[in-house]
């Protein structure tokens, strides 16, 4: 993203520079600026295609793991968790428009006994014994 800002802020800065200085020259150099500034968008688009860069669907490369007893993990959001004896699960409150992504790609780890983790929301969770 920073790289795509400063490739328009300095193509910028240089028509309006070119324009100031010598309008005729300005032409050949913003027609190669405009070349260059595509070929680079389109290298950048193929890297993130291919890189599993998210854009909020998450990726199937993220690593998801739980160690420990009845420990839980997910790499997107869990709505209800329950890992306790004699305890009943609660429904978990309405998913909110615009919550939390998954994980993009990030490890999520639930380490230790009973622990839940995920790269998303976490509706309800109860650990404990009734």
């Amino acid at each position: 993203m920073w790289t795509g800002i400063g490739l328009c802020v300095a193509g910028a800065a240089g028509l309006v520079v070119g324009g100031v200085l010598d309008v005729d020259a300005a032409d050949p150099w913003a027609s190669v600026a405009g070349g260059a500034a595509g070929l680079v968008g389109l290298a950048l688009t193929i890297y993130a295609l291919f890189s599993g860069a998210s854009g909020g669907s998450g990726t199937p490369h993220a690593s998801v793991t739980a160690s420990g007893a009845r420990s839980v993990a997910a790499g997107g959001s869990i709505g209800a968790v329950v890992t306790g004896d004699g305890v009943q699960a609660v429904a978990p409150p309405a998913a909110v428009p615009g919550s939390a992504p998954p994980s993009g790609g990030r490890p999520v780890t639930a380490s230790g006994e009973r622990s839940v983790a995920a790269g998303g929301d976490i509706g309800s969770v109860s650990t404990g014994d009734a």
